[in-house]
């Protein structure tokens, strides 16, 4: 039954049923999608270009975290991008893309500030995405979880979309239904200028955000902060009450755990 799950992605369906004028190359293994796209852009790859791999076998993620999973379990892509809005405003980037996966998964599936889609009563990492950046050019990569089993998990605290019951398990219509959905985000969001508030795309996240109103450990780089997420700001950055009585702190970028639910 696992290998009938398992069927190549068909990159010609996607290219032709997604909306948003995607180039699709389908790889049958590589070391890094995001990795990849980056040496591509360098050479001219066009805006929106896709790369997907059945196999991934030295994806990073944040803090230079590897992660693997078996060929075709998976769906393992990374998008790259050259948004035509000011610079400053890229950083919602990786958020409007974890959005646009939430639309595609649909449920119950939450939004942990800022890169994960969280699914199920324990709130399971379904999918990480991370953003790098180089001058004009910001490359996306998602890795989600599909036909994983429990023994096949990277960690205890992983989740795919077969264990918790989902209905669409066919890789091809994942992507498809993705790409579409960030399309829409896209649009929305370079229309207003890459204004996440405005365009109402930053209501529509904080509304889907687990880390909003949870007690919560940030790792920085040079320290530890442990307080309360209070909000994510107009910029994108998680806004964070620490707990040892200091200022409200703005962070960019940092590894985030939830502790324990608090009320908002």
């Amino acid at each position: 039954m696992t290998e009938q799950l398992r069927a190549p992605l068909d990159g010609d369906r996607v290219e032709r049923d997604a909306v948003g004028g995607w180039r699709l190359t389908v790889l049958a293994s590589t070391g890094s999608t995001n990795t990849d796209l980056l040496a591509a852009a360098v050479t001219g790859a066009p805006d929106r270009s896709v790369l997907v791999a059945e196999l991934q076998t030295g994806g990073r993620g944040r803090l230079d975290r590897g992660w693997s999973s078996p060929s075709r379990a998976g769906l393992t892509f990374s998008v790259l991008l050259r948004p035509a809005v000011p610079v400053s405003s890229w950083g919602w980037l990786p958020l409007l893309a974890g959005l646009a996966l939430r639309r595609t998964v649909g449920g119950d599936a939450t939004l942990k500030w800022p890169n994960d889609l969280l699914l199920g009563p324990d709130d399971g990492k379904l999918a990480g995405i991370l953003a790098q950046a180089i001058e004009g050019v910001v490359v996306i990569g998602i890795g989600l979880n599909v036909t994983l089993t429990a023994a096949e998990l990277p960690v205890p605290t992983a989740t795919s979309l077969v264990l918790q019951g989902a209905g669409q398990l066919d890789r091809t219509e994942l992507l498809t239904g993705f790409l579409t959905e960030f399309d829409t985000v896209l649009g929305r969001w370079q229309a207003s200028g890459g204004d996440a508030e405005g365009s109402g795309l930053a209501a529509e996240y904080r509304a889907g955000c687990r880390t909003i109103g949870q007690q919560v450990s940030v790792q920085l780089p040079d320290r530890t902060v442990l307080g309360r997420a209070l909000d994510v700001d107009p910029d994108g950055r998680l806004v964070l009450q620490p707990d040892n009585g200091g200022p409200i702190l703005p962070v960019a970028a940092g590894d985030v755990t939830h502790s324990r639910p608090i009320s908002r």
